[in-house]
């Protein structure tokens, strides 16, 4: 009996083991990730450029934030302890932002919008990862704790601004142009405005953001205010 257990105990290890390994090596690369992004960002505005700034950073903020997705599944799948609707609510506006108005609108990408999402993107995905990858490592420094749960406090209203500045740049565009849009009459007898979709996202900014923005003050104070450790 005792010999069963034991390799039961050793078979269930192991998965954890695995998975321990696949999140490490995640966050890792994440945060090198977006590392590279800073540095294109930084870079581009220290030295010319014969590249607009999207087509710098084009496939560093397409591959590195949709990979994000995977958190999504990470949450759903109980593989990390995170709440899986707060985690797709986050990944989601993002994604809409990078994949529904940066790819597809010039007007996104002339904002000021854009520069200001990706400063703040890049630098909280940099602590972020780098935090979760420590904590899986066995131990976080404390500045960059402290950094995780403090930069917040200007990178939050820098990004969300930055984000609804090129959202709001585009369904101009998209207004215009009619992109993704469909109308009556159609075989489907269907209609669609995306941009009213883009509106319609911006407006869930208003009730979300607060309410994540609040929860990060109270992560903040459990974390660093009482020296409890995160849950």
């Amino acid at each position: 009996m005792a010999q069963k257990s034991s390799s039961k105990s050793s078979k269930k290890a192991e998965p954890s083991a695995l998975a321990n390994l696949y999140l490490i090596a995640y966050n890792v690369i994440q945060a090198f990730g977006w590392s590279y992004l800073l540095y294109q960002l930084i870079t581009y505005y220290l030295g010319p450029s014969t590249k607009s700034l999207y087509e710098t950073v084009k496939w560093s903020v397409i591959i590195f934030q949709n990979a994000a997705v995977l958190e999504v599944v990470h949450a759903f799948t109980g593989l990390v302890r995170s709440n899986p609707i707060i985690t797709a609510a986050q990944i989601a506006s993002r994604v809409v932002v990078v994949c529904g108005v940066l790819m597809v609108t010039q007007a996104a990408r002339d904002t000021v919008g854009m520069p200001m999402a990706l400063l703040a993107w890049s630098v909280a995905e940099i602590i972020r990862y780098s935090t979760y990858a420590f904590t899986l490592l066995g131990g976080v420094p404390y500045f960059l704790k402290w950094l995780r749960y403090s930069t917040f406090i200007v990178l939050y209203p820098i990004g969300v601004t930055g984000e609804q500045l090129c959202m709001y740049a585009a369904q101009k565009e998209v207004g215009e142009k009619q992109l993704f849009s469909y109308s009556l009459p159609n075989s489907l007898n269907f209609i669609f405005s995306y941009q009213y979709f883009l509106i319609l996202v911006m407006l869930t900014y208003i009730p979300f953001f607060p309410q994540l923005y609040l929860h990060m003050f109270s992560q903040r104070r459990k974390a660093l205010g009482d020296g409890k450790k995160e849950k």
